[in-house]
C-alpha cells in the first residue's frame, strides 16, 4: 500500500485547514520570502473553488487534507493560483500529483492552456513545473490578466528578476 497522498476533489470540511497548509509549506521558502506580502488563502473563495470544482486536495491515509491546488479562469485559460503541500508530505510526489490532476481537469474542460506564476530559480518551482512541460512566457507579451498578476506579484514584494509565468498547451 502506498504512502503517496490520493488526490481528490475538496470537500466543505476540508476548507479551514487550508490556510495553515499554505503557511507551513511557505515556511519552505525561507529568506526567498522576505519582504513578500503574503496572499492570504480566503476559505469563502476556497468554497467557491470547490463548489466549481477546481480546488483539488491531497489527502493522507486518514482522509485529511495534506495539501492543496486551486485553479480559476484567467485570460482564457486555467491559472493555477495556489499549489501548496503541508512540509511533512513534501517530496512525496503529493505536489506533483496535484498539478497533474489540475492539467487533467484543464483536458477535460477543453481549455487550451494552464498557466501560473512563480520563481524562476527554486528548484520545486519552475524547474519542476517546466518537468511537467510547462514553459516560461516571454513577460513583455503577457495577456493582460497575467501581466496583471504578475505586477501584483512584484508590488507584495516578489523579486522581478526572479518572478516568471509559465504555460503548458493543452
Amino acid at each position: 500500500m502506498s504512502d503517496a497522498p490520493r488526490i481528490r476533489q475538496a470537500r466543505p470540511h476540508d476548507l479551514p485547514a487550508l490556510p495553515g497548509i499554505k503557511t507551513a509549506a511557505a515556511r519552505a521558502f525561507g529568506d526567498l520570502r522576505s519582504g513578500v506580502t503574503p496572499r492570504r488563502v480566503s476559505v469563502e473563495a476556497m468554497a467557491i473553488l470547490a463548489e466549481e470544482g477546481t480546488l483539488w486536495i491531497a489527502a493522507d491515509a486518514e482522509d485529511a487534507p495534506v495539501g492543496f491546488a486551486a485553479a480559476t479562469m484567467l485570460d482564457g485559460t486555467l491559472f493555477i493560483a495556489d499549489i501548496h503541500v503541508s512540509p511533512a508530505h513534501q517530496r512525496q510526489g503529493a505536489g506533483r500529483a496535484l498539478l497533474r490532476a489540475v492539467v487533467d481537469y484543464g483536458r477535460w474542460a477543453f481549455h487550451p492552456a494552464v498557466t501560473l506564476l512563480t520563481d524562476r530559480l527554486v528548484p520545486w518551482n519552475a524547474p519542476f513545473y517546466a518537468s511537467e512541460g510547462f514553459v516560461m512566457l516571454d513577460g513583455a507579451r503577457l495577456p493582460p490578466d497575467l501581466a496583471a498578476k504578475l505586477a501584483g506579484d512584484i508590488a507584495r514584494g516578489h523579486d522581478p528578476a526572479r518572478r516568471c509565468a509559465m504555460a503548458k498547451r493543452l
